[in-house]
């Protein structure tokens, strides 16, 4: 579908997502079946999973925990009681013919999470609720050519679900705001955050409206993306196929649609005007839940420093680039690595430049974590004195000391020290081993004295060399430009 520029100018889309989140607990949402991925189909159910008849649900606190601390990660306010509820429904893999799920009273409701849009400004996408439920089991149609393969392995596995108000307004926004939510539940340590193993899943309600108008448009609701990448996509499929139809006089049905990622094209599944009414009533087999206010501040004092919290801190306060911030708070064990480092120095940026440099590259080399990454925050901050102190240079910093660092288990004014690598900044010294590579280099010597720069290099290497490293560099260039002029 091809679509002018002009006529997609008229348009605004109005977007709203659903991310649904598996919790990682060790055991499911109301019975004390195994909570894991991969397991053998059809192992970690039992009589309540089934929802065989006479059993009864109870409920893992660890849920309520999690969609506390989430809560509080975005502003939300927390219910002092809550009730559950029943949705019901058909369908194959939901033994029990109904999901334990919250209606009106959701655990969390308002907050915002905060987003670039398209002009790299910040945006608060405001959250309408945050409530708990159960996964369904999961249908497989591609192993049987016949049959359709039900493992109820995750059924009854808790999830939250994170509802946004409409207000996202381009497929970038909504790329990013998937973006922010998985790096919210990772930092929290409540979710992994896999789309491709389904842990973390995401729904878009798709309208488009005419700039200026009063109401939004008919929206769709697409489902099965199994990446931001494929969310981005669906979105800007949808939103092309709603303005084509309304330019070509077409009538756009409420609906759910399927997402086909090979095609980049979404497929009618459902019509929401036949939706069956879901009879939410309250579930009779689980207690209200009270919270207390102690309670939430307990967990707020658990819960770590968060990624925007962390980057307005990094950008104001230490004066990095947006671009570095953002480096180091997309990933919560970088973060803390980081925060770790800075505790042993102030040259902030020497300190980002390390941990995205040369300890990244070899934490990617090598296929681990910054867990196990062999040299402690203290000695990368180690490091970077010795080379602020001016003895040793960068490139022998990262060329030698550390590496060393990385198999001698010592730190780095140690290591230099072991290895005679302390940079020589006596100007007597470094005065004859330039005089040397003058006498051993006339050619070269000459055509520099006459102005030829760029034979600089040439000479600091042959002084690097003859120094065994050792000469400190900035004392070195200063005097060779001013024994070429004497």
């Amino acid at each position: 579908m091809e679509l002018s520029e002009e006529i997609r100018n008229k348009y605004q889309p109005v977007i709203g997502l659903e991310i649904h989140a598996q919790m990682l607990t060790k055991t499911k949402a109301y019975s004390n079946d195994k909570n894991e991925y991969g397991s053998v189909p059809n192992t970690n159910v039992s009589p309540i999973t089934l929802g065989h008849p006479g059993t009864l649900p109870r409920m893992n606190s660890k849920t309520i925990d999690f969609a506390i601390k989430m809560g509080l990660a975005c502003g939300s306010d927390i219910a002092p009681e809550q009730h559950f509820a029943r949705k019901n429904y058909f369908y194959p893999d939901l033994p029990k013919g109904y999901q334990i799920t919250q209606d009106t009273t959701p655990i969390c409701t308002g907050g915002e999470i905060v987003v670039k849009d398209a002009d790299g400004n910040d945006k608060a996408i405001k959250v309408t609720r945050i409530h708990m439920e159960e996964d369904a089991g999961k249908s497989m149609h591609d192993i049987d050519p016949f049959n359709t393969l039900i493992d109820l392995n995750r059924a009854g596995v808790p999830l939250i679900e994170v509802v946004s108000e409409p207000d996202i307004r381009t497929s970038q926004e909504a790329y990013n705001y998937v973006t922010e939510v998985r790096k919210l539940v990772r930092y929290l340590e409540i979710c992994d955050g896999n789309m491709e193993e389904g842990s973390l899943r995401c729904d878009a309600n798709i309208s488009v409206m005419l700039k200026g108008a009063a109401e939004y448009g008919v929206r769709v609701e697409v489902k099965n993306m199994n990446s931001m990448r494929n969310v981005q996509r669906a979105i800007e499929h949808e939103i092309t196929r709603h303005i084509i139809a309304i330019e070509n006089g077409e009538i756009i049905y409420p609906e759910t649609r399927n997402f086909d990622a090979l095609k980049g094209t979404t497929t009618a599944m459902r019509s929401k005007e036949a939706a069956n009414d879901y009879r939410f009533f309250p579930e009779p087999d689980l207690q209200p839940i009270k919270i207390t206010q102690e309670k939430i501040e307990s967990l707020r004092a658990e819960m770590p420093p968060l990624p925007a919290a962390l980057f307005a801190k990094y950008t104001k306060e230490l004066g990095l680039s947006e671009y570095d911030a953002q480096l180091l708070t997309d990933q919560k064990e970088i973060a803390l690595f980081f925060e770790a480092i800075i505790e042993h120095t102030s040259n902030y940026k020497a300190a980002a430049n390390w941990l995205m440099g040369d300890v990244k590259s070899y934490l990617n080399t090598n296929a681990i974590t910054i867990e196990e990454f062999p040299i402690s925050a203290k000695n990368i901050a180690g490091l970077i004195a010795l080379i602020d102190s001016g003895k040793i240079s960068n490139n022998l910093a990262s060329q030698k000391v550390f590496p060393a660092m990385l198999t001698e288990n010592a730190s780095a004014l140690e290591v230099a020290e072991k290895h005679d690598w302390i940079q020589d900044s006596d100007e007597g010294a470094i005065i004859e081993i330039i005089k040397a590579v003058f006498d051993e280099n006339p050619g070269e010597f000459e055509r520099f004295k006459a102005g030829e720069q760029k034979l600089m290099g040439f000479l600091m290497g042959k002084v690097m060399q003859k120094s065994k490293g050792k000469a400190d560099p900035k004392s070195a260039s200063k005097l060779i430009n001013q024994l070429s002029k004497s």
